[in-house]
């Protein structure tokens, strides 16, 4: 089953036929394709992960398995006795499938969508005080089908916060009533309120009010004792940005909460070895810490079964029809 139509990776056109047949080694039969607009002729894995590879399928999705599941570079070589350049070389390749997938994602029209939003941190290289570490990572999840839409990981200042809005303010357009909760955080709401606000005209004089866009909410849940602050207390319950007057406030102050990113964020402390605590397992850098992120985003969304909601994210949501196989996502081609 193949996710995406074939497309001629000369021209791009979809106007291809079946060629031949050739034979591999570990792989079995594949097909090769003949572009009837520019002659080109390519093999079913030109511009996929598999190009170029020769090892099982079989082998590189329990080594890409297993490091999701908690083994560390060093040790799955170890275990699948092959060499680190070769795993190494295996999860770039993943960060392509990953940019693919991706836009693929958000060429979709969703109704609604509640995304809860939160961050977790390791230490990289060495260690240092958290606010000083390079390793805080941002997660953006789909409350309801748990797919999740950006990590990204650097030092937590301005612009990681503005890289996983953006990911946000492109959804804007695609989800007709969108969400975003958050605990204690407010520079979620305010980055995206600069990225995604509108003038609400009503016809009065003078200067139009700034509202965020029809139909998106913030809110956000403050925690923690403020008896020792001076001044106003926040309140516990917050909606930080004027909304457009139109937008209707669905989520209850019961349900304004980070809970299950946040339940994620512990599970993703044993499934990445890098975030493990009172260990001595840093991550190397901050290039590579992205680089397991973007294999865990990959094998989270589209493999593996949620254990809360029985089904794969992607299914969840509708990006999919139903469960793919580790085969048919390999032979995705790149955008």
């Amino acid at each position: 089953m193949l996710l995406f139509t074939c497309k001629c990776p000369n021209c791009s056109s979809e106007n291809i036929r079946h060629d031949y047949v050739y034979r591999t080694i570990s792989n079995g039969d594949r097909e090769m394709f003949l572009c009837q607009d520019c002659k080109y002729s390519f093999s079913e894995t030109k511009n996929t992960f598999l190009q170029d590879i020769r090892k099982p399928v079989s082998k590189i999705w329990e080594v890409l398995n297993a490091r999701t599941e908690g083994t560390s570079l060093n040790a799955t070589c170890r275990i699948f006795k092959i060499a680190k350049n070769t795993l190494l070389a295996w999860e770039r390749k993943f960060s392509y499938l990953y940019n693919t997938l991706l836009i693929y994602s958000m060429a979709h029209t969703f109704i609604q969508s509640v995304i809860e939003g939160d961050e977790f941190y390791t230490k990289v290289k060495k260690n240092v005080p958290p606010e000083e570490s390079s390793g805080w990572t941002i997660v953006l999840m789909d409350r309801a089908s748990r797919f999740i839409w950006e990590m990204s990981c650097g030092k937590k200042d301005r612009s990681l916060f503005e890289k996983a809005i953006k990911t946000l303010a492109e959804l804007v357009n695609q989800i007709e009533d969108i969400t975003l909760l958050t605990d204690g955080e407010r520079r979620y709401g305010k980055i995206l309120f600069e990225i995604c606000h509108e003038l609400f005209q009503t016809g009065m004089r003078g200067r139009p009010r700034k509202v965020l866009k029809k139909g998106v909410t913030v809110r956000v849940k403050n925690k923690g004792s403020q008896a020792h602050k001076k001044g106003r207390k926040r309140p516990k319950y917050q909606t930080t940005c004027p909304q457009h007057p139109e937008t209707t406030n669905h989520i209850t102050d019961k349900e304004t909460h980070a809970n299950h990113v946040e339940a994620n964020n512990a599970a993703m402390r044993r499934k990445c070895s890098a975030y493990r605590r009172k260990t001595n397992t840093y991550a190397k850098s901050e290039t590579g810490l992205q680089r397991v992120l973007n294999v865990y985003w990959v094998v989270h969304n589209f493999l593996r079964v949620h254990f809360t909601t029985k089904k794969v994210p992607a299914v969840s949501l509708g990006v999919l029809e139903c469960e793919t196989t580790p085969e048919a996502l390999f032979s995705a081609q790149y955008v």
